[in-house]
């Protein structure tokens, strides 16, 4: 950019080439005065020896609780039959713990579905929110198509048994 001077010799008036310096080097200066200041404050610091750790922190196994239903009402709270009076206290307790336990539902295929919302309602109510249901692998009655000739003994729990255990027991937990 040319600026105008105001040298009038010989009467022209001639663009100024020259930049101001004065300016450039006054910012200039203002930024080395701010890094000279505060570059020892970056390099000073404090030398401290922390403690080493030599432990691992201790893994919780997740609880859970094996609730079952059978088709006459009963419920059994980990293979334990309790009634459903005394279900309330035990999910608050139980919805206390932390970490919170998961609570695995096994209902009898001819559960009545108005006993067993009310066990979910009393174990939402009460703060739980892990919750599962354990189901048996190999049957499709309840989608509506019928059971695999094969699979129809595995599918079907003794009777009096309170529900499935181990490998034929697959748990979904839903949170």
């Amino acid at each position: 950019m040319a600026f105008g001077s105001f040298d009038q010799k010989n009467g022209s008036a001639s663009p100024m080439t020259e930049i101001n310096m004065v300016p450039l080097i006054d910012v200039m200066l203002v930024l080395l005065v701010i890094f000279i200041i505060t570059a020892p404050l970056m390099a000073h610091s404090i030398k401290i020896d922390l403690p080493q750790v030599s432990s691992k922190p201790v893994e919780q196994e997740p609880v859970i609780i094996d609730l079952a239903m059978d088709k006459s009402g009963a419920i059994y709270w980990n293979d334990e039959p309790v009634e459903q009076n005394d279900l309330r206290e035990m999910f608050v307790n139980e919805g206390k713990q932390d970490p919170q336990p998961e609570l695995r539902i096994r209902a009898d295929a001819d559960t009545r579905y108005e006993e067993l919302a009310q066990v979910l309602s009393l174990a939402k109510g009460s703060g739980l929110k892990k919750l599962g249901f354990i189901t048996q692998p190999g049957s499709e009655s309840a989608a509506g198509g019928s059971e695999k000739s094969g699979d129809s003994a595995a599918a079907t729990p003794p009777a009096g048994a309170p529900a499935a255990t181990g490998a034929e027991a697959a748990a979904a937990p839903a949170q």
